[in-house]
């Protein structure tokens, strides 16, 4: 049985039209689809040219204070609980164990490749970064800890300290091992406990420490987008200028920090940043404050909306937002339901931004609201009929924008997104498609192809050479699929290796996902993860982490009690 939504957007949407608009999405999609699929990317961790893969390396870790602390795993020893990473995810999963009892501080162990906590908002400390969605929604634990976002959407560094204060409330600093790449979990079957073998980095020019330990349960907490990428452009390798990924932004290019943005070595410079997704919406407008010459190389428009910061005035916060007990939760819950178009009947916007009235974006989540789905050809044609009628006036809306802010009309119209709501992350900026206003900034838009190659001096794109000093890759990540079958172990990089000694990537090849909820797989004894297939999926991850750590204590904690 098929059942359909109360309100038909299809009635209100003229057909033609709306066949028109997909074709023409159809033919924008086409022109990006090429037969080596993800191998036009190279994951920097891969890179065989030192210099590539040096872009990998940590700007930001103290290596004498790490090398300094007494190591919280020495040993061969055993802990009750190893989580790895120590992200939001770890994080959050750590705070849970010792909130519920089912275990103390001192029985919890964290490992994580950063020099210090926050995961993604270690790495990343490109000039405006902030959070994209509301950080009272985002950061979490904050009516546990009484901190208050400085605003809306919370800059980098402060998202970055709440992970610090999280660690530093719940006593987690001395008990994390930071630095360090974990090799291999396996499972042994007489003693019941994960084996796992990881080695620890150490300061410039110091070898690494192999190190050994023993865990009851274990947590992978690693991560997805944790292996940054560049696309393989010819002659990559022969340009003369500096390079980097914006993941790991080098200051001592650019000038600045993250904590002063401002980029006085580009005064003179002209840079060229490739990708326009999330991460170049932040960084361009402060690259374009200072770049000499600014080339901006995009293959596919992003899709960005209105921002509207706003400074959190503590009162008003108290008063309308931490207004009673469990006001985090049930604001995260509000939110949710507007992404997945689930609203119920006077129910209040709380939240109110660019992510609550774009209610197709709930084809990538699901939603109550959509009914029961059947698999037939048919159905599956009427469902995308219905969620392109749902999405059409909300992505005229942004296209519009574009023709508003951007005065040039070639170039407004490059900017345009075409495509549906939920084919991308949307991004949202006041600053960005304003950039394009400026003289010195340059759209080279590729049509989908990307630059063709490199020279000593600059990029080639559609046959002409750009000189350039700086050549800035925000190319994004690289995504476990393929020889690990996308297993959780391949997505955070690990070989894990269950009962019998089978591997969690070959399962995975042989049978796809195959899990308990989403967070747990059979012949992998007390092994949880965290992940979206057969699980909890939303925009905003955090939340979802949180309810994985809930979820997967609560397990732990009812089959230690029964």
């Amino acid at each position: 049985m098929t059942t359909t939504p109360a309100q038909d957007p299809v009635s209100y949407v003229n057909a033609d039209r709306l066949n028109s608009i997909r074709r023409r999405y159809a033919e924008e999609a086409k022109k990006r689809l090429r037969p080596e699929g993800a191998a036009q990317f190279l994951a920097l961790n891969e890179a065989q040219e030192d210099r590539l893969h040096s872009l990998l390396d940590d700007p930001w870790a103290d290596h004498a204070r790490l090398d300094a602390r007494a190591p919280p795993i020495k040993g061969n020893e055993a802990v009750r609980f190893f989580i790895l990473g120590a992200g939001f995810g770890g994080l959050v999963y750590a705070v849970r164990l010792i909130e519920s009892g089912v275990a103390t501080a001192d029985e919890i162990r964290l490992v994580d490749a950063a020099g210090g906590f926050g995961g993604t908002w270690y790495w990343h400390r490109y000039p405006g970064l902030h959070c994209d969605l509301e950080s009272y929604c985002y950061l979490p634990l904050l009516e546990e800890t009484g901190y208050i976002p400085t605003k809306k959407y919370a800059p980098a560094a402060e998202i970055r300290e709440h992970a610090e204060r999280i660690a530093q409330r719940w006593d987690l600093e001395d008990k994390t091992l930071f630095r360090s790449d974990v090799l291999s979990v396996d499972w042994n079957d007489e003693r019941e406990l994960w084996t796992i073998n990881l080695f620890e980095r150490r300061g410039p020019g110091a070898d690494p420490i192999q190190r050994q330990v023993q865990a009851q349960y274990v947590y992978l907490a690693a991560g997805v987008l944790t292996k940054p990428q560049i696309p393989k452009i010819p002659g990559l390798s022969s340009y003369e200028g500096d390079i980097f990924h914006t993941s790991r932004w080098n200051y001592s290019v650019t000038g600045g920090s993250q904590e002063e943005q401002t980029l006085t070595n580009l005064r003179d410079k002209k840079v060229a940043i490739v990708g326009t997704a999330a991460t170049a919406i932040g960084a361009i407008p402060t690259l374009a404050k200072y770049a000499k010459e600014l080339y901006i190389i995009q293959r596919t428009p992003a899709y960005v909306k209105p921002r509207g910061q706003q400074t959190t005035e503590v009162e008003d916060f108290q008063a309308t937002v931490a207004d009673k007990k469990g006001w985090q939760f049930q604001r995260q819950i509000n939110l949710n339901r507007h992404m997945t178009n689930a609203v119920r009947p006077g129910e209040p916007n709380l939240v109110s931004d660019g992510w609550t009235d774009m209610p197709a974006y709930s084809a990538v989540m699901g939603s109550p609201a959509h009914g029961i789905v059947d698999a037939s050809p048919e159905d599956q044609e009427t469902r995308a009929t219905w969620f392109h009628a749902l999405d059409l006036p909300h992505m005229d809306g942004v296209r519009a924008r574009v023709s508003d802010i951007v005065k040039d009309k070639s170039t407004a119209e490059k900017l345009k997104p075409w495509y549906p709501s939920w084919c991308k992350r949307p991004t949202f900026s006041d600053e960005y498609l304003q950039t394009f206003n400026e003289p010195h900034v340059h759209l080279l838009d590729t049509d989908g192809q990307g630059p063709s190659h490199a020279t000593a001096r600059g990029i080639v794109v559609a046959g002409k050479e750009y000189p350039v000093d700086v050549v800035i890759f925000s190319t994004g990540y690289s995504v476990a699929g393929g020889r690990t079958g996308g297993s959780p172990a391949g997505r955070v990089g690990v070989e894990v290796r269950g009962r019998n000694g089978i591997s969690m990537d070959d399962k995975w090849r042989q049978n796809g996902p195959a899990t308990l909820h989403g967070y747990a797989t059979n012949g992998f004894p007390n092994l949880f993860f965290s992940g979206t297939s057969q699980a909890t999926i939303t925009g905003n991850n955090v939340f979802m982490l949180g309810l994985i750590a809930r979820h997967v204590t609560y397990m732990i904690s009812e089959a230690e009690r029964r």
